[in-house]
């Protein structure tokens, strides 16, 4: 699950959409291509990319549809990069004293 949430945030575009939808509103596709090169159907894949990650949730409301983000999987995906940033640190932290440990048997 990790891997299409870091996937669909890799692009500079799906990451914009993200940011504009985090607000809480939920925004139209003609909303969300406002302002934007890019044409209504390059959005709708992104948004399509998005919806498959979890990242938001699409729901028809007459003849259009609405995005919404779901944070849950950035909150999930924030957990697992503090797990290995913790995981990382203390790696780093046994290696310092190791190091250090050397350094004063040389002495």
């Amino acid at each position: 699950m990790h891997a299409s949430v870091f996937a669909a945030l890799g692009d500079e575009t799906r990451l914009r959409l993200v940011g504009r939808l985090s607000g809480g509103a939920a925004l139209s596709i003609s909303e969300l291509s406002g302002g934007s090169r890019l044409t209504r159907q390059a959005i709708t894949k992104h948004l399509r990319v998005l919806e498959n990650a979890g990242l938001v949730e699409g729901t028809r409301r007459g003849r259009e549809m609405r995005f919404r983000f779901t944070p849950g999987p950035v909150g999930e995906a924030r957990d697992y990069l503090d797990a290995v940033s913790s995981q990382w640190e203390r790696a780093l932290t046994r290696l310092k004293s190791f190091v250090e440990a050397g350094a004063d048997k040389t002495r």
